[in-house]
């Protein structure tokens, strides 16, 4: 990448558009479809397979993940660094062949920054869908320059790193329509036989609304399936043949919507129970004090319970 190609980058820090939208926690709702598309990059997700224990927990990946991206993210220059190539550092050994018999390694500058990417498309897609002011598109042009900061953070090639955001639309588009796969990582992690993260957690109503636990947990299941592929570009939904009927668009669109009105009560600390466990982020209402997140519902779930926070008795 020659200097007068390469792109732009803007300061982080409080007060700048990804703070905003990262130190706010309904920028983790496209986390699943971003997640996934990671996967379908044959080889990082023959990585993520070989290399972890996504099989047996893919929660976990993302509990131990995101502490350390979003920490990337709420640091000054010098400690984002740091962070950054901490994060870089853990990939050294993933490395190995895919399912196509194709050698990949977590470090090819191609792969890193797909995943990179998925997060930059993470933070446009949530502020597009469940914040209630979009973005201008002189702040869609800095919230993109601050991405490509973010990604210097990491110390890697920049030569995968699209010049503007026009670039990386087209760029991603591409990747989208004719790079990604359905992986044995995706069929897996899609299917709610195989893999039991892929169903909603169950719902048990109390006391005479105990029958209706069943439908509850339909309803669960049909909300989570819709909000992961709602949530996904259309060109990814169509070319895999994803399901998605009018009544599933409607339904996320009202969903959407009341995600949107949330802002006031997001402000007062709803929905904090989605950060994981140690993941910095903005106190509710502040744009400048960061915070480090408990552990979540589902984390302490699946913790012995001795091993759980105590929580001090009502007076």
């Amino acid at each position: 990448m020659t200097g007068a190609e390469r792109a732009d980058g803007a300061p982080l820090g409080p007060g700048s558009l990804l703070w905003t939208i990262a130190g706010d926690p309904r920028s983790l709702i496209p986390g699943t479809a971003a997640g996934i598309m990671q996967l379908m990059l044959p080889g990082l997700g023959a990585g993520v397979s070989d290399h972890s224990n996504f099989f047996d927990d893919p929660f976990d990946r993302i509990f131990r993940s995101i502490p350390y991206i979003w920490g990337s993210i709420f640091a000054d220059d010098d400690e984002g660094t740091v962070r950054g190539k901490q994060i870089r550092d853990f990939h050294p050994e993933i490395k190995g062949t895919d399912h196509h018999g194709n050698r990949y390694h977590a470090l090819d500058p191609d792969v890193f920054w797909w995943a990179h990417a998925t997060f930059t498309w993470e933070m446009f897609r949530a502020r597009e869908l469940y914040f209630a002011r979009p973005l201008s598109r002189r702040e869609q042009e800095q919230l993109y320059a601050e991405t490509v900061t973010w990604y210097r953070r990491y110390g890697m090639s920049e030569r995968p790193v699209p010049r503007d955001l026009a670039a990386f639309r087209a760029r991603f588009d591409t990747i989208c329509r004719d790079e990604l796969e359905l992986t044995p990582a995706v069929q897996w992690v899609l299917d709610p036989e195989a893999n039991p993260s892929a169903r909603s957690q169950p719902i048990e109503l109390p006391g005479v609304f105990a029958p209706l636990s069943g439908v509850a947990n339909k309803f669960g299941s049909e909300l989570l399936r819709v909000m992961v592929y709602g949530g996904m570009p259309d060109v990814v939904r169509r070319r895999f043949g994803f399901k998605w009927s009018n009544a599933d668009r409607l339904a996320f669109v009202a969903v959407c919507g009341a995600i949107r009105a949330m802002g006031p009560a997001v402000k007062r600390g709803a929905l904090a129970e989605l950060w994981p466990e140690k993941t910095p982020h903005l106190a509710p209402g502040s744009r400048s004090r960061v915070v480090i997140a408990p552990p979540n519902p589902r984390q302490q779930r699946g913790r012995p319970s001795e091993d759980r926070p105590s929580v001090a008795p009502a007076h």
